[in-house]
C-alpha cells in the first residue's frame, strides 16, 4: 500500500509542472494607461487572446473578472517582456505590450503616430 502511494505521490509531482506551462500571460502596468476608449488602472493583469491570425482581441482580467478588451495585432518575434507606452495630450496610451514570443501592437496605437 505504501508502495502505491509513493508511485501515486510521484506521479502527481511530475505533472505538476505540465499544467503550470497552461498558466495565461501576467502584463503589469505600472501606471495607469488608455487602451482605445479604455481607461485601465495600473497593475498585475492576466492576459487571454482571441482570434485569427494576426488580428486579436486582447483581454485584461484581474482577480477572475475583466478589466479591458482591446483590438491588437500580434506579431511574432522574440521580445523582452513588458509595456511601451506615449503621452498623448497629459494620457498615458499604451502602444504595444511584448510577451517572449509575440508583441501586441493596440489598434488605438495607430493612430498616436499620425
Amino acid at each position: 500500500m505504501k508502495r502505491f502511494f509513493g508511485i501515486a505521490l510521484t506521479l502527481v509531482l511530475l505533472a505538476a509542472p505540465a499544467f503550470a506551462g497552461n498558466k495565461a500571460p501576467t502584463v503589469s502596468l505600472p501606471w495607469n494607461v488608455q487602451a482605445g476608449s479604455t481607461a485601465i488602472p495600473a497593475g498585475e493583469y492576466h492576459l487571454a487572446m482571441t482570434g485569427d491570425g494576426s488580428n486579436v482581441q486582447v483581454i485584461l482580467t484581474q482577480d477572475g473578472k475583466t478589466v479591458a478588451t482591446f483590438s491588437a495585432k500580434a506579431v511574432a518575434g522574440k521580445y523582452n517582456p513588458g509595456v511601451e507606452t506615449s503621452a498623448l495630450g497629459g494620457v498615458v496610451v499604451l502602444d504595444t505590450i511584448y510577451l517572449h514570443d509575440v508583441s501586441l501592437v493596440v489598434e488605438s496605437a495607430k493612430q498616436t503616430g499620425q
